[in-house]
């Protein structure tokens, strides 16, 4: 039977999923740690290139507290902090690779797309 309060719950979860991946900086951090190997915060922003060392602390704030990726911090001095994805981020993989494979495949038409709805006829 339909539910329209699970409708309505479900609808928000997808949109706050999507708000979070669907957004090109986390996208882009996921990525960067796909290769399963813990990564330290001055590696990540230089696989992320064009990325400002704040939008990368909030991305990487966001993708920890929703489970994607784990922090860890080693007690030396100086403080050593390396991300890595979690199991949750690693099921993301596949879908966000054909997102990013689909990007590769059509990105070219979609700006040309773009540029002409813009001009004005």
């Amino acid at each position: 039977m339909f539910a329209p309060e699970a409708a309505v719950s479900d609808c928000q979860a997808t949109a706050e999923i999507l708000a979070r991946v669907g957004d090109k900086w986390s996208a882009l951090v996921i990525a960067a740690l796909a290769s399963g190997e813990p990564v330290r915060y001055n590696e990540l922003h230089r696989r992320v290139e064009s990325i400002s060392q704040r939008m990368l602390t909030l991305t990487l704030k966001g993708l920890e507290q929703d489970g994607l990726i784990r922090r860890e911090q080693f007690p030396t001095i100086p403080p050593r902090v390396e991300y890595s994805l979690t199991s949750l981020g690693e099921s993301l993989l596949p879908p966000l690779r054909a997102l990013l494979d689909w990007a590769s495949l059509h990105g070219k038409t979609m700006m040309a797309e773009r540029r002409k709805a813009k001009t004005p006829s």
